[in-house]
Formats: C-alpha cells, structure tokens, sequence
C-alpha cells in the first residue's frame, strides 16, 4: 500500500515528471507514455521507465532517466529517489550510473568520452528552432500577421498563454533573454534572423519541426506496438498549447 509523506503526493512527483522531456522529441515523457509506476512511500519515491525499443540509445535513455531523478530529488519532503528504467538491453548499466550519480562516462568508462551536455544542447537548439516555426505559424493563421512583419515580432506580441509559454521555456533552456521585447527570430546565441532570410530559415525551421513531430509519432506507435497498455498513458502534444500536425505512419 502507498503511503505519502506530509506534503509530499503523487501529483507532485508527476508534476515533476512532467518537466522530463525526451531530447529528440521535445515531449514530456509522461505524455509519451514513458512513465509506468510511480510509488511514494514515506519521503521515498520509487519511479520506473520504458521505451519504444530495447535498444533505443542510450544517452537519451540516460539523460531522461538522471533528469526524472533530479526533477523529483528537488521537491520538498523526499528523502530519496530510485528510477528505475526496464527492458532495455542496458538497463542494468544506466540503472546503476544513475542511482551513483557519478555522469554518463562513468556508467560507460570503455565507451563514452564526453557527459551529455553537448548532445542535450544539439536537441536544445533543434527545439528551439522548430518551436520558432510553431509560434510564427500560430501568429500568422490566427492573429493577422504577415511573413514580411515576422523579423519584428516580439515575446510581447504572443498570446500570454501557450505558444509564449512554450518559446520561453525552450529559450531558458538556451540561456536566451525573455523579457516582451525580446525578439522571436533569434538564433541560440540571441543573433537575429536576417529580415531577407526569414522565409528561408522559416522553410528550414519547418522541416526540423516536421522531423521531431514525425519521429515523435513513430516512437509513440512503437510504444504501443511493444506495450498495448500504453496507449491509455499517452496524451496528444498539448503541453505548450502549440498546434500539432498529425503524421501519419507509412
């Protein structure tokens, strides 16, 4: 039987789940249909893991695991984390270099020669970028902009809820500015589009966006294929009230 610690719930630990995102994807993994058991026992949380495939990578794996037990290491009244992740053909090596905390190269001495923060900030800028496009689609279908105004367009000019809340967490993640006059069209490193290669770097932002959503609906499908039961986890991407085109299987 779970019992929770006072001021320490369930909602809390998946409140923090919430804010785990697969790095390739840019979804929570609670969305996704990652997360199988959560259990609170005293300040104790216990939290266990699946993937799509048994040999989905391995960096991702672990970086989604380590950041599921910082996220819930964080809330008030835990004692201690356990994240458990199963059936992949290394969860008994990401298991244990996650519970030791000591970073991915020491999980993998023979093989890793870098932590992860590199790779986290490759899927950090591809988010960004393609959230740029999500944002500028939403501002041009449903509030009356044109491609030619777009180089002037500020987190002041967007919606306060939803598509503003989605860039300026992908911005944070960058270290980029977020005050309302902080222009949308900037590279990772603040730098502004060019106004005559907006519609181009547009073009280019759609396809990474294309390429995240359509890697996102595969891994979702194989999820289900591999686990019937989680299609009833999964949720559609609502998390950052951003529209969502569905991309169908072949």
């Amino acid at each position: 039987m779970t019992t929770l610690a006072v001021g320490l719930t369930l909602g809390d630990v998946d409140a923090a789940l919430a804010t785990v995102m697969d790095p390739e994807l840019d979804e929570p993994i609670t969305d996704l249909g990652f997360v199988t058991e959560r259990v609170v026992t005293g300040g104790d949380v216990l939290v266990r893991l699946r993937l799509p495939t048994a040999f989905c990578s391995p960096s991702f794996a672990y970086l989604m695991a380590s950041d599921a037990e910082d996220a819930i290491a964080s809330l008030p009244g835990v004692a201690s984390v356990q994240v458990l992740l199963d059936d992949h053909h290394d969860s008994e090596q990401i298991n244990a270099g996650v519970a030791a905390r000591k970073g991915f190269v020491a999980a993998y001495p023979q093989e890793a020669t870098a932590e992860l923060g590199e790779l986290r900030r490759t899927f950090q800028v591809k988010a960004h970028t393609a959230y740029i496009e999500r944002v500028c689609t939403v501002m041009l279908r449903e509030h009356g902009w044109e491609v030619a105004d777009l180089g002037r367009l500020t987190l002041g000019d967007l919606p306060t809820e939803g598509v503003r809340e989605g860039l300026v967490r992908r911005r944070n993640a960058l270290g980029l500015a977020t005050s309302t006059d902080s222009r949308v069209m900037v590279d990772e490193d603040g730098t502004p589009w060019p106004a005559d290669r907006i519609e181009l770097r547009l073009r280019f932002a759609k396809a990474i966006r294309v390429s995240i959503d359509g890697n996102a609906h595969f891994c979702r499908a194989l999820l289900r294929t591999r686990y019937p039961e989680s299609a009833v986890d999964q949720r559609p991407r609502t998390h950052d009230g951003a529209p969502h085109e569905r991309v169908e299987s072949r």
